[in-house]
C-alpha cells in the first residue's frame, strides 16, 4: 500500500476502533476518502478493529456499494426498483450497458463512467430514473436522453 493510501486510511481506524460496530461506518469513511476501499486495506482494518480479513472481506464483497476500486469519472446509479421497472428501467438499462460497454460494477474502457444499481431513488411516479456523481436525479429518463447525457458527461469540462 502506498504511503498516501496508508496515512489515509490509518486516522479513519483510529477514529473508529473504539466504536462497537465500527467496521460499517469506517468502510464509509474509507470509500468516501479514497473513493473505494482497496483490497490491501483489509488486513489494517482487520488488524485496527481485532477482526479477522475474512469478516472484513465479506463485509466489503457483501454489499454492493462498497468498491474495491476506484470509480470513473462519473458514477452513474440507475433504478432498479419494481416502480421504475414498470416504466422500462430494463430496457434502459440494457441500453446503459450496450452504449457504455460495461455490467453493473464495472466502469467503462475510457475511465469516464462508472455503472451502479440502486433500488430506489423515491421518485417513483416519474421512472425510470437515475442518478450522476450522487447530486444529480435524472426522471423519466429515455434512451435517447440516456445517450444526450453520456455525450454531456464525456465532453471536456
Amino acid at each position: 500500500m502506498d504511503t498516501a493510501t496508508l496515512a489515509a486510511i490509518k486516522p479513519l481506524i483510529e477514529a473508529r476502533k473504539s466504536l462497537a460496530g465500527g467496521l460499517l461506518p469506517l468502510l464509509h469513511d474509507i470509500q468516501d476518502a479514497l473513493g473505494c476501499v482497496p483490497p490491501e486495506a483489509v488486513p489494517l482494518i482487520a488488524a485496527g478493529l481485532n477482526l479477522s480479513r475474512a469478516e472484513v472481506h465479506g463485509v466489503v464483497s457483501y454489499y454492493h456499494h462498497f468498491r474495491q476500486t476506484p470509480p470513473g469519472r462519473h458514477v452513474l446509479r440507475l433504478c432498479r426498483a419494481e416502480a421504475c421497472q414498470a416504466l422500462g428501467a430494463d430496457g434502459l438499462i440494457a441500453h446503459a450497458q450496450a452504449r457504455l460497454g460495461c455490467g453493473w460494477h464495472e466502469t467503462t474502457a475510457d475511465g469516464a463512467v462508472s455503472l451502479e444499481p440502486v433500488f430506489c431513488l423515491g421518485q417513483c411516479a416519474v421512472g425510470p430514473n437515475l442518478l450522476v456523481d450522487d447530486d444529480e436525479l435524472h426522471a423519466r429518463v429515455t434512451a435517447a436522453g440516456f445517450d444526450g447525457l453520456l455525450k454531456s458527461l464525456r465532453e471536456p469540462a
